[in-house]
C-alpha cells in the first residue's frame, strides 16, 4: 500500500498596513496628507490605499502621477468593486505628489514619501504634510527640506517596519490600516 500526500495549501498573507497620514477635519493647503508605499507599484499599491480612502473621501476614480518616480503606470487599476483610471502628467504635476480624485469630494493632493525613505524622516514628512496648518511648500520642496534632517543617516536606511504612520502635530489624522 502506498502512501499520497497533497502539497500543503498555500497560505495567504494578511496585506501590510497602509502606511498614511491625513489632515483632519476639512482643512485644505497645497497637500491633504501623506502615503508612504512599499513600492513604487502602482498596481499593487493603490487597492490597498482606495479601500481606506474611499469610505473616506467617497469612491477614488481616478488617480493622476507624475512618471518621474513610478516605472509603471497602468491606465487602470482594479480596486474593490471598481476600477481606478490612472494618469500622468510630467510638468503639471509634482513628482513627490499623487493626485486623487472622487465624485462626492473633489480633489485630494497627498505626498507620496518614497519607498525607501527611513521610518524616522518618514515620520516627519507624514507629520509635516498633514499638519492642519501647512505645509507652505510643495511636495518636492517639503522632501527637499527634510533631506538635510538626517543627513546621511537615513541615505541608506531602506524602509522599516514601524512607525510613520504615527502624527507628531495636533490636528493630524493617522489612518494606519490592514
Amino acid at each position: 500500500m502506498s502512501a499520497t500526500s497533497s502539497p500543503p495549501a498555500p497560505t495567504t498573507l494578511p496585506a501590510p498596513p497602509v502606511r498614511l497620514a491625513l489632515k483632519a477635519g476639512g482643512s485644505r493647503g497645497l497637500l491633504d496628507g501623506a502615503w508612504w508605499p512599499r513600492s513604487r507599484d502602482l498596481l499593487s499599491e493603490l487597492p490597498a490605499l482606495t479601500a481606506v480612502l474611499d469610505p473616506l473621501w467617497g469612491r477614488i476614480t481616478r488617480v493622476a502621477v507624475n512618471p518621474e518616480h513610478w516605472p509603471v503606470i497602468p491606465h487602470r487599476v482594479p480596486v474593490a468593486g471598481h476600477v481606478v483610471k490612472v494618469g500622468w502628467f510630467t510638468p503639471e504635476i509634482d513628482p513627490h505628489k499623487l493626485l486623487l480624485l472622487s465624485y462626492s469630494v473633489g480633489r485630494w493632493d497627498l505626498l507620496v514619501v518614497p519607498p525607501g525613505t527611513g521610518a524616522a524622516r518618514a515620520a516627519r514628512l507624514m507629520a509635516a504634510a498633514a499638519a492642519p496648518d501647512g505645509p507652505q511648500l510643495s511636495a518636492s520642496a517639503l522632501v527637499a527640506a527634510d533631506k538635510g534632517a538626517d543627513g546621511a543617516a537615513d541615505a541608506g536606511a531602506g524602509e522599516s517596519a514601524g512607525g510613520a504612520g504615527r502624527a507628531a502635530s495636533e490636528g493630524t489624522k493617522s489612518v494606519v490600516a490592514t
